[in-house]
């Protein structure tokens, strides 16, 4: 069994080639119908992807359009991590956590 290593403690180039192979995945799926599949494989891509961002860059207190979602937009409280903690401004004001990889300045 192989020890499968964490997004936080791979490098730039492995992140890439992770994502590169989760898209290829994915696209399996999708045509061979696998709908759950195909789900889980787009999350893992949005989770490598927020570990190529710097969390630095998103600030609490400021509002994004939510990737995905066109007229959604999301006001963070706090980060944690790759985790933006917050609520939708269109939604019930329940709190939250989105990766910042789906968030658009």
């Amino acid at each position: 069994m192989t020890q499968v290593k964490r997004y936080s403690s791979m490098t730039q180039y492995e992140l890439q080639q992770e994502i590169s192979k989760l898209n290829e995945k994915a696209r399996k799926a999708e045509q061979m119908g696998m709908v759950n599949e195909f789900a889980v494989m787009e999350r893992k891509v949005v989770m490598a992807k927020s570990y190529l961002l710097n969390p630095d860059d998103y600030k609490a207190g400021e509002i994004y359009e939510i990737e995905g979602d066109p007229g959604s937009y999301f006001k963070i409280d706090y980060m944690n991590g790759v985790f933006a903690w917050g609520y939708r401004l269109n939604g019930d004001k329940a709190e939250e956590a989105l990766p910042i990889s789906l968030l658009k300045k």
